[in-house]
């Protein structure tokens, strides 16, 4: 619907009958106004440009600074937008949930999935996003054993949903005496996380309330006293299929606080499995859950005997291992995005 339409609807003397759907509508307004605004802002970028250039040739000044700058920052205007057009998806401008674990391999493995736990932090934190620590479980020497965390802003789930998989680090073991050569795994699943907005019923199926003395806020209270929540939840998919899913928080300083964050990451998770399944995408989710092993990564990053992270499913490669690791991904995200836009543009209609 373009935003004269919505406007038009918002018009309806019946439209704040149903709170949700005119939520919905005065969010979908607002994007459609953010998306002109860029545009006139691009446009005129466009026209300083073309400005400096008539001056250069009418006044023949020298002015090769100035034009280049624009130039760039017409550029990286035009790219930001296009990768914003590419967030199309139902779920995109949703907050993401992010969970991350190692693969076999004990401490070097455990060291590997912080190191992309990090990774991820600082990306959000270039981006604007909010961070929140959902659960993390430390690892005996180094690492972790598990972290889940919630990243909050904008089209985030849209930009960390091309990180779902394995991830695959070469390296000089810190933890080899012998400074012997290893490879480590680490898994990394992102969904949208669920607000008010969707309704999902954890009564349909059989929940189990766990509780655990955890490590979180809140100092000495929570090393004495059971908070952290971990729920697991056995029911049935709309297709039949019977699933269990399991969600734990160890954050918050309560019991009921850690217990509220759980269910909204189950509800998330429950949620996503049935998007999955009306999307017809399951052959694709299921090779994006093979096994945290050889040959099932979707990005290696080599730190020996060179230096290069290389996305398997585009073939984009960085030679700048410590950059990537230090928070910058966009590389990868925006061209997964663009792959998916051309299997779109070339699938039968």
């Amino acid at each position: 619907m373009t935003i004269e339409e919505l406007n038009q609807e918002r018009m309806d003397p019946d439209f704040w009958d149903d709170p949700d759907h005119a939520k919905e509508v005065e969010q979908r307004i607002a994007r459609e106004k953010e998306w002109v605004e860029s545009w006139k802002e691009l446009k005129e970028q466009a026209e300083t440009l073309e400005t400096l250039q008539l001056l250069a040739q009418e006044e023949d000044e020298d002015l090769d600074d100035e034009i280049f700058a624009e130039a760039e920052a017409l550029e990286e205007a035009l790219d930001r937008l296009e990768l914003q057009s590419l967030l199309d998806e139902r779920d995109d401008e949703r907050d993401a949930i992010v969970t991350i674990n190692p693969g076999a391999g004990g401490t070097e493995s455990q060291d590997w999935a912080d190191m992309l736990l990090r990774m991820y932090m600082r990306w959000a934190e270039r981006e604007g996003y909010g961070i929140e620590m959902v659960a993390q479980q430390p690892g005996e020497e180094a690492g972790i054993k598990s972290a889940t965390i919630s990243i909050q802003g904008e089209y985030a789930y849209g930009h960390l949903k091309s990180e779902t998989g394995v991830h695959r680090l070469v390296r000089i073991s810190p933890f080899d005496s012998d400074n012997r050569r290893h490879t480590s795994f680490a898994s990394v699943y992102a969904y949208p996380e669920v607000d008010d907005t969707i309704e999902v019923d954890l009564s349909e199926g059989e929940m189990d309330f766990q509780t655990f003395r955890s490590g979180g806020k809140g100092g000495q209270h929570v090393n004495k006293v059971a908070t952290g929540v971990r729920l697991v939840w056995d029911g049935e998919l709309s297709n039949g299929e019977e699933v269990t899913m399991t969600a734990e928080c160890t954050e918050e300083r309560s019991q009921f606080q850690n217990r509220t964050r759980a269910e909204k990451m189950l509800r998330s998770r429950i949620y996503q499995a049935e998007q999955e399944l009306r999307e017809e995408k399951q052959e694709e989710i299921e090779s994006q859950k093979k096994s945290i092993e050889w040959g099932s990564q979707i990005r290696s990053y080599v730190l020996h005997p060179y230096k290069m992270v290389n996305d398997h499913r585009t073939e984009t490669k960085v030679n700048d291992a410590e950059r990537v690791l230090d928070g910058d991904i966009d590389p990868f995200i925006q061209a997964y995005l663009l792959e998916g836009e051309k299997d779109r543009d070339t699938s039968p209609a």
